[in-house]
């Protein structure tokens, strides 16, 4: 799974204006309605349903990055939204650090695998210090979305 096939280039937006984990999280629902990632009339049960996963436990995975997801009837394609937090904003995260970089992750119920293989693809690429540091200082939404490409495979000539 590339991150090219997940990541619309209008699913990114630098900065995220939110100042809340909860407005964020709207915020990102709202990137992916007007980037065509998802309809318009799914993004209130979307919300939901992310909003219901991070009461069952944080999706601030430590180091400044928070991964909301879910899964919905209504989504058709497995999709991603990213964005820098123009402040940084308290995720519960597990390392008690503010979030600062927010990738929310959206799929049909019935794509379980695909969806823990975007966790992971994401998970990955910001373990790596240089990527988080990139995608931090990204003053642009093709800056941020540059730092997902750049963990895509290159295609074989």
């Amino acid at each position: 799974m590339r991150f090219a096939d997940l990541l619309q280039p209008d699913a990114v937006k630098v900065p995220l204006e939110a100042a809340t984990r909860d407005d964020a999280i709207r915020e990102l629902v709202g990137v992916l309605v007007e980037s065509g990632s998802i309809p318009a009339i799914e993004a209130e049960a979307l919300t939901e349903a992310v909003l219901a996963r991070e009461q069952q436990r944080s999706t601030g995975i430590g180091e400044g990055l928070a991964v909301p997801h879910a899964k919905s009837q209504g989504i058709r394609a497995i999709a991603m939204a990213a964005g820098t937090l123009r402040a940084p904003v308290d995720f519960q995260s597990i390392d008690r650090q503010p979030v600062r970089l927010v990738c929310m992750i959206v799929a049909p119920p019935d794509r379980i695998a695909d969806h823990i293989q975007a966790l992971a693809r994401v998970s990955r690429l910001f373990s790596s210090e240089h990527a988080r540091r990139s995608a931090f200082n990204a003053t642009s939404a093709d800056a941020l979305r540059a730092v997902f490409m750049a963990a895509d495979p290159v295609a074989a000539a």
